[in-house]
């Protein structure tokens, strides 16, 4: 018995000690959240199967798309081009940035192309090729980890650095650590100045302003929601679609006034699980391998338009990825939807009358 007495205190011993180093040595400082609940009806539908697949085979990832006045598509992918279609549909690589973090990006009024660089932070690049860093800081502390982007009419930008604790590599600690990190920051190109206009965000990403530019929305993808804040009166803050199916990626204004949200699939997988517990999270930072594996995210693809008010109107979705997965963005232009992706070698195109069938 004393034997048997030795053995275990020998085993919780050294499995108080196995904790206490993981807890002190861990890179993270987490809280543990639960996934708000599922409101609406989601049923799979699988219309995003029915997508044309524009530059298949040229484009490494394709994460955002935006149109310029002529017509013409740009996006960025992940060997580190802005590559551009002009209306003939023929391909052009248009402007080497170099790197892999070009993540969203958006046709200037001047005919500029804004792009977010994590690494770098927001550049401009000119039809001639020139490129200009317009914002890598904001109150005397670095931009992190530059996300996504949209301009006003009056040129002003507005644009997320989804954490200020973690960059673009380490994007998986700002999930398992579930902090409010992000801000959505603001460029004047007037005074070249850059200001934070919300902070405390959980991984702040998509952002668009309304129609009539009275207020911006912003994507809050670890609480599975979008705020809304207002640019006129008093100047609120407060929920503007939430209890999502997805976490919210990109979203995009439409020509109606509408909205589409690009939602990643971040509730399956035991992920869940690992979102309610500290102990799990502490454990998973350790293990690579397994952090990798729980954290992947599930070979699906969902987009939602939303009312001006954030009501869903519309739901579309390839339910098993067989043809179009892990779409990051959703754009209106003519009368087509335009889906950017980081897990496939094309642009999906689906015409609106499918869209919204």
């Amino acid at each position: 018995m004393a034997g048997v007495a030795a053995i275990a205190s020998f085993l919780l011993i050294s499995l108080v000690a196995f904790l206490l180093q993981i807890f002190l040595s861990s890179p993270i400082s987490p809280e543990a959240f639960e996934p708000p609940p599922v409101v609406g009806d989601f049923t799979k539908n699988d219309r995003l199967q029915e997508v044309e697949k524009l530059g298949e085979g040229m484009l490494d990832g394709p994460e955002d798309v935006c149109v310029d006045k002529s017509g013409a598509i740009y996006t960025v992918t992940r060997d580190g081009w802005i590559k551009k279609m002009h209306k003939n549909q023929s391909w052009e690589n248009w402007k080497m940035i170099a790197g892999p973090t070009l993540l969203g990006l958006t046709c200037s009024i001047a005919g500029d192309i804004i792009v977010c660089d994590a690494d770098r932070g927001l550049l401009k690049v000119g039809q001639d090729g020139t490129v200009t860093l317009l914002a890598s800081e904001v109150d005397g502390s670095r931009i992190c980890f530059t996300e996504a982007v949209t301009e006003g009419r009056d040129g002003s930008i507005y644009f997320t650095d989804a954490s200020a604790k973690y960059g673009y590599w380490e994007w998986h600690l700002d999930l398992l650590e579930a902090r409010p990190h992000g801000r959505l920051l603001k460029f004047d190109p007037q005074t070249g100045r850059t200001s934070v206009v919300l902070d405390n965000l959980y991984f702040a990403n998509g952002v668009a302003l309304s129609r009539d530019q009275d207020f911006v929305v912003v994507c809050e993808t670890w609480k599975f929601r979008c705020l809304r804040h207002w640019l006129t009166g008093e100047r609120k803050t407060e929920v503007f679609v939430d209890n999502l199916p997805g976490a919210p990626d990109n979203i995009n204004l439409a020509e109606d006034g509408t909205f589409w949200i690009a939602l990643l699939e971040m509730r399956t997988g035991g992920k869940e699980l690992i979102y309610s517990s500290k102990l799990l999270k502490h454990i998973l930072v350790k293990i690579p391998r397994l952090l990798n594996r729980y954290l992947k995210i599930r070979q699906k693809a969902m987009v939602i338009n939303v009312d001006a008010d954030g009501k869903i109107i519309n739901y579309l979705d390839d339910s098993t990825g067989k043809v179009i997965s892990l779409v990051t963005s959703a754009v209106q232009s003519g009368d087509h939807l335009y889906l950017g992706n980081l897990n496939t070698k094309f642009i999906g195109r689906l015409p609106l009358q499918k869209a919204k069938k």
